[in-house]
């Protein structure tokens, strides 16, 4: 049976009532929860809600490289990530959905590798095209299907939070040719390409990123505009997993 792992970002904490839960402590420490695993027709889910399963993990201390190994420890074919963002450029209207394809790391102070002490084994991972996979292309695809409007392509630069970012960091990354912002694809997405494993983020936007609405951003609005656009990305998720079921 194919395995796939699924990350839950902020608006995605759960998926639905498992066939069981793996808890898993590995070389790097816990992964943010037990991850859950769900039986789809012939496919094998394994979610994990990233920021734990009450969200009280900021993005700066998840244990992202604990996360990755849990999810190589399980031997999934790939990762798809819901990431909840910020949007820069005016294609990507808050509530609407996207897959991009290139990043900017901004972040600090995390371990962004499993090759982080001198006795580590030394990878120089490959990283040109962060996302570029089959599942890249499967969120597409799985968008088209289910007739939800997704903007394919686009730059997300990932900043270091908790707190959101000024109205002049936003204009640097506007500067650097990001389209959108968030706190959470790194070290993510290299900790999977140095797995191994197939990556692939689908991001919800969720505000306008500072400094580019009418109204200042506020948790409030953020939380409202993701419970909406949560439920195009479910259905989206859930598209793709029926497709990936019918191609194994």
């Amino acid at each position: 049976m194919p395995s796939l792992g699924l990350i839950g970002g902020t608006g995605l904490d759960h998926w639905g009532e498992p066939v069981q839960t793996h808890a898993i402590r590995g070389d790097y420490g816990r992964p943010s929860a037990g991850l859950a695993e769900y039986h789809l027709g012939a496919l094998r889910l394994f979610f994990l809600p990233r920021h734990g399963e009450n969200h009280t993990i900021p993005p700066h201390a998840v244990n992202y490289r604990a996360n990755i190994d849990a999810f190589r420890r399980l031997q999934v074919g790939g990762i798809v990530a819901v990431n909840a963002v910020g949007a820069i450029s005016s294609r990507y209207v808050p509530g609407t959905l996207s897959v991009p394809d290139q990043l900017i790391d901004y972040t600090w102070g995390r371990a962004h590798s499993f090759s982080m002490n001198s006795g580590d084994s030394l990878q120089h991972a490959e990283f040109a095209r962060p996302f570029s996979g089959r599942l890249h292309a499967g969120l597409i695809n799985a968008a088209a299907v289910a007739q939800v409007n997704l903007a394919a392509g686009g730059c997300i630069g990932v900043t270091q939070g908790p707190r959101l970012e000024t109205a002049a960091e936003i204009q640097r990354c506007k500067r650097d040719g990001c389209d959108l912002v968030g706190m959470t694809t790194m070290p993510e997405a290299a900790l999977a390409r140095e797995a191994g494993l197939d990556y692939a983020s689908l991001c919800v936007h969720a505000n306008w990123a500072a400094g580019l609405g009418d109204e200042p951003v506020t948790m409030a609005a953020i939380d409202a505009t993701l419970k909406a656009a949560m439920v195009a990305a479910r259905s989206v998720l859930a598209t793709l997993f029926e497709e990936l079921c019918h191609a194994n």
